[in-house]
């Protein structure tokens, strides 16, 4: 009979496979520097990852490599089955599937909170007036009501970076990739974009993956890749409750 405690004891259907290196290897300066030296990872639909690794260790490349902002030497980088390399137009990829959050922020100076959440919409289909108002929307949701007619410089770096979040969903992506993002914020704001974080990657069910080589950081996520020397040295759960 089956085991009551396990239902019907029928294994859990597999998750789809999302975005996948299969031995990808990266150099620079003339084969000098070998960033990866045949990568190996399956990220999930709904995963949330945190890749670690010390300074160097190919971490960032690989998270580049993801997000189609990079290309292998050698091997295959895919998403949803689809090989970058031979897709048409990379940077409409990057633009429809994919929101990045930098360490730097990246937010043009000259533009308001709202404004810079605009910029990845350049290019959609909605009007004018519908951008702004998914614009406003998203600042709402990451805690920036009062902050929509702000520039940078008149922001708190933990409100640069959520500006930055917002701007990264602006089109919808499948996955979102950050990189570093609380490498320039105070552990109060750390904890409050690493909880926002968390709860987008939760009530939108959106794949997340960051790069950090803070634990505290990484703890947040539900597995936790290592990269040493090119290499996946470690792949592991974190343990339930985390951080």
């Amino acid at each position: 009979m089956p085991d009551p405690r396990h239902g019907n004891n029928m294994e859990e259907p597999q998750k789809s496979c999302l975005a996948e290196t299969i031995a990808v290897t990266r150099s620079y300066e003339n084969g000098r520097v070998r960033a990866l030296r045949g990568v190996d990872l399956r990220i999930e639909e709904g995963d949330f990852v945190a890749i670690t690794g010390s300074s160097g260790s190919g971490k960032t490349t690989l998270l580049q490599m993801l997000g189609g902002l990079d290309t292998p030497d050698s091997g295959e980088v895919m998403f949803r089955g689809q090989v970058l390399s031979e897709m048409r137009d990379l940077s409409s990829f990057r633009a429809r599937r994919v929101g990045f959050v930098f360490q730097s922020f990246h937010l043009l100076p000259t533009l308001t909170a709202s404004e810079n959440v605009q910029v990845p919409m350049v290019e959609s289909p909605l009007p004018m007036k519908e951008r702004e108002q998914r614009a406003i929307q998203l600042l709402k949701e990451v805690g920036l009501a009062e902050r929509i007619h702000h520039r940078p410089a008149e922001l708190s770096g933990g409100e640069r970076q959520r500006v930055a979040i917002a701007r990264s969903l602006a089109n919808e992506p499948d996955l979102l990739l950050a990189d570093e993002p609380t490498g320039n914020l105070d552990r109060e704001s750390t904890t409050m974009v690493m909880e926002l974080l968390t709860r987008i990657h939760r009530e939108n069910g959106m794949t997340l993956i960051l790069v950090t080589h803070d634990p505290s950081t990484a703890a947040y996520a539900h597995r936790q890749v290592r990269i040493s020397d090119g290499l996946v040295d470690r792949n592991v759960p974190n343990p339930p409750g985390a951080p």
